[in-house]
């Protein structure tokens, strides 16, 4: 789908783009001209979380120089971009903690290019698009498009687009797999068993695809939107979960309203006449899904509109996993994505707390060989990237709390990697996670079978084992 604002195709047709107050408005120049700039910068090198330093031909005070002088700059940049910068992410968060949305919004354009998208849900983040049309810059809009919006968000995206003359660009969900949902459970199965499944298929894996194109996302994630899960958002950081194009630990994330207290953000729309979703009158918050969304009442937190039916830990969607909290506790990825615990390529460990056993390749071959052995044990083979392992971590936590001292053992061993091929070999690995449970008088353990994971499913399957 078309972008939100025409980018160039390419250097040699299009020079660096020239401000107008419309968005996204590109002039031409000498096309042969800004090409011999072209040839002579290097190309990026993919993989690394390395940055050529901006291209800085037309500075704010000058975009409106010769076409000349304009490839002159890119020529002299282009030299620069050999002397690589690498981009140390904590230390601009910490840089640009007091920076206004706008200051904030405007570098990541200015870093990412077309390169870069921002990621609208349909409510409030409109502001987003509001702060990218001010900078003057060409930037991209996605939204996912669940199949089970509201009305009223399908054509809140229709005015937007006409009002900022910008084309979104829609994700939707696999439909083999929305399809094997609804079959297997039904419509409304998230009333019954968690709105995880659901999520997973109708956005997770759709925003997955989205980000696979990209260096960089923006979303409108704010702290006070969830104090208890969102309390340490960062303003830019290495994403900890979700990969770029140039494969994991390569996608930036920024969130430049993270600082922003929600009655600013408010007061903003109604000073720039933004226009906003039809239901945020009709007493809605937070805006989703229809089914999993309703008005909240004065004084309520925006949150208690999500999800209502379910314990308030568990009101994420998984988008943003790798910003979440759990309660009592720090998040175990910090603000530039850097494994803080026992982790691999840029993304925490999991499953940390002193009621699960690390097991090592060892220690896991030494329970196999056992016949009988002096207790039960839980294990979960698992990957830390992987977002399902993720979505179980609480609820695995919580069960080896409830486990502890009843004479049955919780372990966890990292099955990613190298260890890949031994746990599909000899511990049944077809996904992850995997649950296995070691019986205290039998050799072989036997598979967890469901994909309900929250603590009373997993409580029962080892109460009948047990």
């Amino acid at each position: 789908m078309a972008s939100a604002t025409a980018f160039p195709s390419s250097i040699s047709s299009y020079s660096i783009v020239s401000r107008e107050s419309s968005v996204g408005s590109v002039k031409r120049q000498d096309a042969s001209v800004v090409a011999a700039a072209a040839a002579a910068a290097p190309v990026r090198p993919r993989g690394r979380l390395m940055l050529a330093r901006p291209c800085r031909a037309l500075e704010p005070t000058n975009r409106a120089d010769s076409a000349v002088r304009a490839a002159a700059a890119v020529e002299a940049s282009g030299a620069a971009v050999g002397e690589e910068d690498t981009v140390d992410y904590e230390k601009l968060d910490k840089e640009l903690e007091i920076a206004s949305p706008l200051e904030i919004i405007d570098r990541a354009l200015e870093m990412f290019g077309n390169e870069i998208a921002i990621a609208f849900s349909g409510a409030e983040d409109v502001a987003l698009i509001e702060y990218a049309k001010l900078t003057g810059r060409p930037f991209r809009v996605f939204s996912l498009d669940t199949g089970r919006l509201n009305p009223e968000t399908y054509r809140f995206f229709d005015t937007v687009e006409k009002h900022y003359g910008i084309n979104i660009e829609y994700m939707f969900p696999d439909a083999g797999e929305v399809h094997a949902l609804v079959r297997s459970k039904g419509l409304f199965s998230f009333y019954e068993d968690g709105h995880q499944e659901c999520c997973r298929v109708r956005k997770v894996r759709p925003l997955r695809r989205m980000l696979k194109g990209l260096r960089a996302w923006i979303t409108g994630q704010r702290k006070d939107q969830s104090p208890g899960t969102r309390a340490n958002i960062p303003v830019v950081q290495v994403d900890p979960v979700f990969e770029g194009v140039d494969g994991l630990g390569s996608l930036i994330k920024w969130n430049p309203v993270a600082n922003v207290d929600g009655k600013d953000m408010w007061n903003f729309l109604r000073t720039m006449d933004v226009p906003v979703n039809t239901l945020h009158s009709q007493g809605y918050v937070s805006i989703g899904c229809e089914p999993c969304t309703r008005p909240v009442l004065p004084g309520q937190h925006e949150r208690e509109g999500r999800w209502w039916w379910e314990d308030a830990k568990a009101k994420e969607c998984g988008l943003h996993k790798g910003n979440l909290k759990e309660e009592g506790g720090i998040s175990a990825a910090n603000g530039n994505g850097v494994v803080t615990s026992n982790g691999v390529g840029g993304i925490p460990d999991i499953f940390e707390t002193n009621t699960i056993f690390n097991l090592s390749r060892p220690g896991i071959e030494n329970l196999l060989k056992l016949e009988k052995r002096e207790e039960p044990w839980l294990v979960v083979l698992y990957a830390p990237w992987c977002p399902f392992c993720q979505a179980m971590e609480a609820s695995y936590v919580e069960l080896a709390e409830k486990l502890s001292g009843s004479g049955i053992k919780v372990g966890k061993f990292q099955a990613d990697g190298d260890q890949k091929p031994f746990a599909k070999e000899e511990l049944q690995l077809k996904s992850f996670p995997t649950i296995l449970f070691f019986p205290k008088t039998m050799s072989k353990p036997i598979k967890y079978p469901s994909e309900k994971r929250d603590v009373e499913s997993l409580l029962a399957f080892v109460n009948a084992l047990r």
